[in-house]
């Protein structure tokens, strides 16, 4: 197997972050809009 570099590792470790990050932003976005429906209803 070929050795990655030090830059590359660093930038799928940063773009895995990212997602990450969306994915979390995301569900908490989600799981405050049924909170808020339920309050209202």
């Amino acid at each position: 197997m070929i050795p990655l570099d030090d830059q590359e590792i660093r930038r799928r470790q940063r773009s895995r972050a990212i997602v990450t990050g969306w994915l979390l932003g995301g569900l908490a976005v989600l799981f405050f809009a049924i909170a808020l429906a339920k309050m209202l209803t």
